[in-house]
C-alpha cells in the first residue's frame, strides 16, 4: 500500500468516515472509496461505485467482478457502530446485550444515578451525565443509533435535540402516538422543522405487537437494523 493511500486511510478512520480500499487484482493497483461521499470518485463507473457503497453498507468485505471482466477485491473499513440509549430501564437491560450481540458499541445513559448501575447493567458502558452533554461530545455519525426510553421530557428531549443535529442514522424515542403528538409540538417550538421530527422513529421499534420488555427491545433492534441496512 502506499503511503499516501496509507495516510489517507488512517485520517479517514479518525474521522470515522465509512469506507472501502478497492485492489485491482490484476495491477494491484489500490483506490479508497468513500460512503459518505455521492461523487464519482477516481473515475470508476456507476457499476463500481455502486457496488463498492453496497459493500460498505452491508459491512462485508469480498471478491468484486465487473461486467467488463475487471476484478477487485473490496476491503471494507467502517467505524464501529454505536448505541446510545437514554435510560437505564427495564427495556434498556435486554436491549443493551441484544445490541451488542449485533455489533454495537452500547452506552447506555441515565443522569439518576440509582438507574445506571454496574449491577443492572454489567459489562455496558454507563454514564450519570446529562444525555445532550455525553451525545454532542460523543462525535454523532453516520454509524451511531440513539433511543430515548425514559418517558421523561427532561432527559429525552435534550437527547432528542442533540441527535436530530446530528447525521445518526437512528433515532428511536419511547411512548404512544399521544406522547409523540406532544414531543412533536416541544420540538416544532424548538426550531426543528416537520422533516426533521419526521426522522424520529415513534413510537419506537417494528410493529411486531411486542408487550414484554424483551419484545420490545427485539422490535427496536429490528427497526435499528433495518435503517442501517435499507436507508
Amino acid at each position: 500500500m502506499k503511503r499516501t493511500t496509507l495516510n489517507t486511510l488512517l485520517e479517514a478512520r479518525k474521522a470515522k468516515r465509512p469506507m472501502a480500499l478497492l485492489t485491482d487484482l490484476a495491477t494491484g493497483i489500490q483506490h479508497l472509496i468513500f460512503g459518505d461521499d455521492d461523487s464519482n470518485q477516481q473515475g470508476f463507473s456507476n457499476e463500481i461505485l455502486s457496488s463498492v457503497r453496497k459493500s460498505i453498507n452491508d459491512d462485508k468485505s469480498g471478491t468484486l467482478e465487473t461486467d467488463a471482466g475487471s476484478e477487485y477485491f473490496v476491503h471494507v473499513h467502517n467505524p464501529p457502530l454505536r448505541l446510545f440509549v437514554v435510560g437505564a430501564v427495564h427495556i434498556t437491560q435486554a436491549l443493551a446485550p441484544m445490541a451488542a450481540l449485533a455489533g454495537y458499541d452500547v452506552t447506555v445513559i441515565d443522569p439518576r444515578g440509582a438507574f445506571a448501575t454496574d449491577e443492572r447493567f454489567p459489562g455496558v458502558t454507563l454514564s450519570n451525565e446529562w444525555p445532550d452533554t455525553v451525545l454532542e461530545a460523543a462525535g454523532l455519525d453516520a454509524r451511531t443509533a440513539v433511543v430515548t426510553l425514559t418517558h421523561d421530557p427532561k432527559i429525552d428531549d435534550p437527547a432528542l435535540n442533540a441527535a436530530l443535529k446530528a447525521n445518526v442514522f437512528y433515532i428511536g424515542a419511547l411512548g404512544s402516538t399521544r406522547t409523540h403528538a406532544k414531543r412533536v409540538e416541544r420540538l416544532l417550538e424548538a426550531g426543528f422543522s416537520e422533516g426533521d421530527i419526521a426522522r424520529i422513529h415513534a413510537p419506537v421499534g417494528l410493529d411486531i405487537g411486542s408487550i414484554l420488555h424483551a419484545e420490545i427491545a427485539v422490535s427496536v433492534v429490528g427497526q435499528m437494523t433495518e435503517s442501517l441496512r435499507r436507508g
